[in-house]
């Protein structure tokens, strides 16, 4: 395992914290308080070419691997932005150029590198299936030259900011497959020609959680999909989707990396600066110990993030490794959090330090985009060999 940093790398990193200093925290709090999309920052890091690492040069994007896209997502949430708004481009991608076929690519590639369309929305979870996937009951039916989807999903995020739009459906009854994880196909849907040419096929509801993430309940009536919008092949769909998963979750344990290092960051401060009976808090152990702590466990996840890009990006076997790099890092964000909140004392509660914000945005790391219960039954699985919980 070779873990150093490349000029490149380093050069991408510095470039990226600089453009994310155009958008400090009050940028962000403003956002939070009124729980408004980032347009201008997802702007910018479009134009800078942030969001089309992946896509392969001959299509007109830089060419680079999942290391690259997660050192750009870290940086983002160290700065003390959100990389959420953002960051779905960059996994949806894998199962574009990996998957699609020559003239999928020819047709959708060059678009989304130049900025000219954005892919920001996965429509998968359903409300009753929930974490098993190979239970969504949404179909997509083939007539003729076209596919009719019908069916009803949540957690369907930035679909108001997406031109395009990655869905799962049933194209074979689940009664029928063998496997559970065939009969499900993978569609990339062009919102703007579904919104214009066939209104009301597609209807949107907004769901307000805790913190600043665009997400919609979405349910699809009798929505035509042209045939030719299937990625790959029929009924493999979900294994499609898995190859996405684990680059999606390296991108978020890189996310958790970058706001552990933000909140170790802001507690060390103030725990310098913050003086009380006479001496600063951070002299004591009581507030210096969580603190080291979460830094020691920041690092470690860290080493197995790189890891596990270092595999996907070999296009080696990485899911054992890209779960764990998940449940480690969340962990890690949450310490810090934790131990940044109890430093700050009544003042982590206040808006304008920050803290209770990036507090609620880190929370979400342990529940999505998989449960960290899940990901321990998945290493206890197919892992070290123990029976199959779920």
């Amino acid at each position: 395992m070779v873990f150093a940093r490349s000029q490149e790398q380093e050069r991408l990193r510095a470039d990226v914290r600089t453009l994310c200093a155009q958008f400090g925290n009050e940028y962000w709090r403003a956002l939070d308080r009124q729980r408004v999309y980032p347009e201008q920052f997802v702007r910018a890091h479009t134009e800078a070419g942030n969001l089309s690492v992946l896509v392969p040069k001959q299509y007109g994007g830089r060419g680079l691997g999942i290391t690259e896209a997660s050192i750009i997502l870290e940086e983002v949430n160290r700065s003390g932005g959100s990389a959420a708004a953002c960051h779905a481009q960059l996994y949806l991608l894998s199962a574009l150029v990996r998957h699609a076929s020559e003239e999928q690519k020819q047709r959708w590639l060059p678009p989304i590198a130049s900025g000219a369309l954005r892919l920001q929305s996965f429509s998968v979870t359903e409300p009753e299936a929930g974490s098993d996937t190979t239970a969504i009951q949404t179909t997509a039916v083939r007539n003729g030259d076209h596919f009719v989807v019908n069916g009803h999903k949540n957690w369907t995020s930035r679909i108001l900011h997406s031109d395009l739009l990655f869905l799962l459906a049933r194209t074979e009854p689940r009664e029928t497959v063998t496997d559970r994880t065939h009969g499900l196909s993978l569609f990339l849907i062009d919102l703007r020609e579904a919104r214009e040419q066939q209104p009301g096929a597609i209807d949107v509801r907004p769901v307000r959680v805790m913190f600043n993430y665009e997400t919609y309940q979405v349910t699809y009536r009798n929505l035509y999909i042209p045939a030719d919008n299937l990625i790959g092949r029929e009924g493999l769909g979900f294994r499609y989707v898995i190859d996405g998963w684990n680059a999606e979750r390296i991108l978020l344990a890189a996310e958790c990396i970058g706001d552990g290092d933000w909140f170790v960051e802001k507690a060390s401060r103030y725990a310098t600066e913050r003086i009380v009976f006479g001496r600063p808090i951070g002299q004591n152990q009581g507030v210096q110990f969580p603190i080291a702590r979460a830094y020691a466990q920041i690092r470690a996840a860290d080493l197995l993030r790189y890891e596990a890009a270092r595999l996907y990006d070999r296009e080696e076997k990485c899911g054992a490794e890209a779960n764990m790099a998940k449940l480690l890092a969340s962990e890690a964000s949450w310490a810090a959090a934790n131990a940044c909140l109890d430093t700050h004392g009544g003042n982590g509660f206040v808006d304008e330090y920050d803290v209770e914000r990036k507090f609620r945005e880190t929370r979400l790391f342990q529940v999505a985009p998989i449960n960290n219960n899940l990901v321990l039954a998945y290493i206890a699985n197919h892992v070290l060999g123990m029976p199959k919980s779920y």
